[in-house]
């Protein structure tokens, strides 16, 4: 199995709550290219809980923002014609985030955040994505994420 998105950062930029491999803590989510769609599955677990029954609203939010953001690392490398594991590396970080909560998210069900990506321009990109639980869509999402300098990622510089 290919390796996801996350797999590739470098480890002084790898403890994100959401995407870090190596935050104990954290979500440890994983994004993978599905096509010209990026997807990443998730299962809640019971403290992700808003109301008996369904996901917290927060938690929808970090999967759409860490997914998104590992999408427009994995869009930069490609436009570039580049391996993920190639330096430098590119690590984008979300200059603004939009979550729109369509239908209550059950929490019993796999979630899974499928993104594309809407634009690259310079340092910029533009991530839509929607989150899906029981086949259909609980929410939507627009991120602009921004390619962060290296020495930005080492030791919060």
């Amino acid at each position: 199995m290919e390796k996801a998105f996350q797999e590739y950062y470098p480890d002084h930029s790898s403890h994100c709550y959401g995407c870090g491999r190596l935050n104990e803590a954290g979500l440890q989510i994983k994004s993978y290219w599905d096509g010209d769609e990026s997807v990443c599955r998730f299962d809640a677990k019971p403290y992700h809980t808003a109301i008996p029954g369904y996901v917290y609203g927060g938690l929808i939010a970090s999967l759409i923002d860490c997914h998104s953001t590992g999408t427009a690392a994995a869009a930069a490398y490609r436009a570039e014609g580049r391996a993920m594991d190639t330096d430098p590396s590119l690590r984008f970080l979300t200059a603004s985030l939009h979550v729109d909560y369509l239908k209550p998210t059950p929490i019993d069900e796999p979630l899974e955040v499928r993104a594309k990506v809407k634009e690259i321009k310079g340092r910029k990109v533009v991530v839509t994505s929607d989150l899906w639980a029981g086949g259909r869509i609980c929410a939507h999402g627009e991120v602009v994420a921004v390619q962060v300098p290296e020495n930005f990622m080492i030791a919060g510089k």
